[in-house]
């Protein structure tokens, strides 16, 4: 069995390694938003002489739809639920007689594709003759999300036992993802609200200050430097509300539970 083969001495010693911090990149459509907004600001600064354009148009231009943008739960949402597909399918091949390694390799022709990256290098892990619970925590690691420690610890308590019941657990184990995506889609909605709200915002404001822009008379008096000044601190102000009220819908991560992240939050 795989599970009982250890890996050879040249990455015994090595962990599991993860990236990282890395630098934020911005995007190609972002590029193509702030190079538009520029040219748009100099447009403006040129025609009414209101040079802090150039830095408040490609803000806006850019920094609007960013707000607008709905936030990265979605996909977390679908992750679980292809982590769910997976373990039943996983369960299916188990109760059929297959080894926990042996299934870990069939599994991978029928799995979702959002998931399908770490369950590749699971598989290779195990074809590389790593160890099959060390295998696993790395592919915890790799999922990097609390339901995926579960999982990957099933797998590892399943892996060390040995028994004929891991299917059944893993059943189970499918049933508390379902239940998790199902919470998970019931409190999304909620915050959905407050963000609904900052967009509706969004827009009247934009609209009302494009009307009151073209009238001439009520933004005169930021035409001055130091009303430039002034206008920037307000537009700042305005932007860094939005920007707490779209933090407050966001909902803190949950601690992982094995793996290199956990050991770290252990220190």
């Amino acid at each position: 069995m795989l599970g009982s083969v250890k890996r050879p001495e040249s990455v015994k010693g090595a962990a599991p390694q993860r990236r990282g911090p890395v630098a934020p990149r911005v995007s190609r459509r972002s590029q193509i938003l702030l190079l538009v907004g520029f040219a748009l600001g100099l447009i403006i600064a040129v025609t009414t002489g209101w040079v802090i354009a150039v830095i408040l148009a490609p803000a806006a231009v850019a920094g609007i739809p960013m707000l607008f943008a709905a936030p990265p739960a979605g996909r977390e949402v679908k992750r679980l639920e292809a982590m769910e597909e997976w373990v039943r399918s996983l369960s299916g091949v188990l109760t059929s007689g297959a080894g926990l390694e042996q299934a870990l390799a069939s599994s991978l022709r029928s799995t979702p594709e959002l998931i399908r990256p770490e369950v590749t290098r699971l598989v290779g892990r195990l074809r590389g003759r790593w160890n099959t619970e060390t295998a696993l925590k790395a592919f915890a690691d790799d999922l990097d999300d609390p339901t995926g420690d579960l999982i990957a610890a099933t797998l590892v308590l399943g892996a060390r036992k040995r028994g004929a019941g891991l299917g059944a657990v893993l059943d189970g184990l499918a049933e508390s993802v379902a239940s998790d995506v199902r919470a998970r889609r019931e409190v999304e909605a909620d915050r959905a609200k407050p963000r609904s709200n900052a967009r509706l915002i969004t827009i009247i404001t934009v609209i009302v200050l494009g009307l009151l822009g073209l009238s001439g008379d009520y933004v005169a008096p930021y035409g001055t430097p130091f009303g430039q000044v002034l206008l920037v601190l307000l537009l700042t102000l305005y932007v860094a509300t939005l920007l707490w009220m779209r933090k407050m819908a966001e909902g803190k991560p949950l601690p992982r539970m094995i793996g290199s992240a956990a050991r770290q939050s252990a220190l």
